[in-house]
């Protein structure tokens, strides 16, 4: 399965919304589970972002979708970034030669 780190932001509707913060977030580990993929963590962060997100799907097509889903719900602006492992940059580093 292909892994990413997404970045969230709350949108102003999530900040009014704070308190069902948990529960969002079990949702939304319920629908990646349901489109096949996994979430092992999320981790709320001060900063530029309010919470990192680490997730594995089994393709970009399916992470995007899931972006377009979590978003239309208005609470959280993503960003999405595909992550390769140590394994993953050796195959591509040996493509680049």
């Amino acid at each position: 399965m292909a892994s990413y780190i997404q970045l969230l932001s709350f949108t102003e509707q999530g900040v009014k919304a704070y308190a069902g913060t948990l529960d969002r977030a079990t949702a939304a580990r319920g629908a990646i589970e349901k489109m096949g993929g996994k979430m092992p963590h999320i981790y709320y962060t001060l900063g530029a972002y309010d919470a990192v997100v680490i997730s594995e799907f089994p393709d970009d097509e399916t992470a995007t979708a899931f972006a377009l889903k979590v978003g239309a719900l208005g609470n959280v602006r993503t960003t999405t970034l595909r992550a390769f492992d140590e394994k993953e940059m050796a195959g591509i580093l040996a493509k680049a030669r």
